[in-house]
């Protein structure tokens, strides 16, 4: 009986020890991936964090693991980002009646964690939580549509900028720098692919995502009745003018920041090594 005992428990750590060692033999390089889902803005027309009017959203990822937990992703990211005064419960948002649309283009470079070893194709290896956290930069050009026709609000400084009665206000850039924030799950099918579900937040250096930021401005600036006068205050839409010289029209105190969710699926890029010990006689 002793005999038996003693050779079952042979027989499991020499399994363990060689399972182990066929699973170290397998190194896994990195992942190529594809995903889409929903982006959401949060900013001057949308402050209260809400998940409402989310917009499309795709990416292209690429992760270079450095070992079994730590990875740098890549990633190229696409969202469509749009709000309108207009789904607000604020009265004050309402009577505002500002709106805006952007094609959001991201490029990031991204460190990635993984709580738990992931080997694709070993049972129990083959799933994972992860975060994220990176830098990055995009290129955005908010506009929006008056009687049917599209203007680039960027170009028609809304706000006075490139005026010269607010030579302080220069004209903001078409791109701007954001810091990723990631929260993922991924499972492998099988050795080859995994699916994988993430959201990422993004904080920006820019607080003109939606064209709004700062104060009215003299309505001097702008040739009575044009398009520029006709888009920097709305408010004649709803009723009276609101959009009085000086007069708050967005908030300084935080920059903008968009969000995306996404579920993805992607290709394992695994490589072969030789155990330490495979020629030790």
């Amino acid at each position: 009986m002793m005999k038996r005992f003693v050779l079952c428990v042979f027989l499991f750590v020499a399994f363990k020890n060689v399972n182990a060692q066929y699973l170290e033999s397998f190194e896994h390089a990195g992942e190529i991936g594809i995903s889409a889902g929903i982006a959401n803005y949060f900013g001057d027309l949308n402050p209260d964090v809400n998940i409402t009017r989310p917009k499309f959203s795709g990416a292209l990822h690429y992760t270079k693991q450095m070992n079994n937990y730590v990875g740098i992703k890549v990633s190229a990211t696409y969202a469509f980002l749009a709000f309108a005064d207009k789904y607000s419960k604020n009265v004050f948002q309402q009577n505002r009646n500002l709106s805006f649309n952007t094609d959001v283009w991201e490029f990031s470079l991204n460190g990635t964690f993984n709580f738990f070893k992931f080997h694709p194709g070993f049972e129990g290896y083959n799933y994972t939580p992860y975060i994220g956290i990176g830098v990055g930069v995009f290129n955005y050009d908010p506009y929006a549509y008056l009687n049917g026709e599209k203007y680039m609000l960027r170009i028609v400084g809304t706000e006075g900028q490139g005026s010269e009665l607010y030579p302080n206000r220069q004209p903001y850039k078409n791109y701007a720098f954001c810091m990723p924030l990631t929260i993922g799950f991924k499972y492998a099918l099988n050795n080859n692919f995994n699916i994988f579900t993430e959201f990422r937040y993004r904080f920006t250096s820019t607080d003109y995502l939606d064209d709004v930021s700062t104060t009215y401005v003299d309505p001097a600036v702008f040739a009575a009745g044009s398009p520029a006068a006709l888009l920097t205050d709305r408010s004649y839409e709803i009723g009276s003018t609101i959009g009085i010289q000086g007069r708050q029209r967005g908030n300084t105190i935080a920059n903008d920041s968009y969000a995306t969710f996404h579920i993805g699926f992607s290709f394992n890029l695994e490589k072969y090594k030789c155990p330490d010990d495979m020629y030790k006689y």
